[in-house]
């Protein structure tokens, strides 16, 4: 086990940059975002309740208003791996596609700062305190699946330097220790989006 938590810290430490890279673009969204529902922005205020809106009839919140708060956070959490983490850490064999996504995504989190009748969740205590540490738990995990597709995506188009890996071996074209840091980082990434979705749907 402690063999395999050092190979998880090195691959974390060779993805650092983009996964800090992919943290400060999702941080950005989300204070664009707040900062455009506060100021009473008729785009981002209708953005977000048709967001809202539409969400309501989406199998996550299906379960959850039938009283089934454990299998909304599994729904939640297989959407927010599958459908949100995965795509992003491939678009970052491109290097350059996950951070649009990454700022989307997080002008969306910041956009729902405000509830249903545009009163800053903020300015209650527990409501602020939930809203800060369920955003805070899903965009680690996003950070580091989008940074490490991006760490790939460098090794892979720049090889030689900073970004090459030193260890040989192809993997269907993509060097073999950049798809296994990959893997290892994603052994962080699956339990923390769980934690994150466990968080979202029980401690309300």
């Amino acid at each position: 086990m402690n063999a395999f938590l050092m190979t998880v810290r090195r691959a974390l430490q060779r993805a650092r940059a983009p996964i800090l890279w992919m943290g400060l673009t999702y941080l950005l969204g989300v204070v664009a975002g707040g900062v455009m529902v506060h100021n009473h922005s008729n785009f981002a205020l209708s953005f977000r309740d048709n967001l809202v809106g539409r969400a309501q009839t989406s199998s996550v919140l299906v379960a959850a208003n039938r009283g089934f708060p454990f299998r909304a956070a599994c729904f939640d959490f297989a959407g927010n791996l599958g459908l949100g983490a995965v795509p992003s850490t491939i678009a970052g064999l491109s290097v350059v596609l996950p951070f649009p996504q990454a700022a989307f995504r997080g002008w969306v989190g910041g956009i729902v700062s405000v509830d249903g009748q545009h009163k800053s969740r903020l300015g209650n205590w527990r409501e602020g305190s939930y809203y800060l540490g369920v955003l805070l738990l899903q965009l680690i995990p996003y950070s580091l699946a989008g940074g490490a597709g991006v760490r790939l995506g460098l090794g892979f188009l720049l090889p030689k330097g900073r970004w090459g890996y030193q260890a040989p071996g192809k993997w269907f074209w993509l060097p073999a220790e950049g798809v296994r840091d990959v893997a290892r980082i994603y052994a962080l990434v699956t339990p923390l989006f769980l934690v994150a979705s466990l968080v979202e749907f029980l401690a309300r």
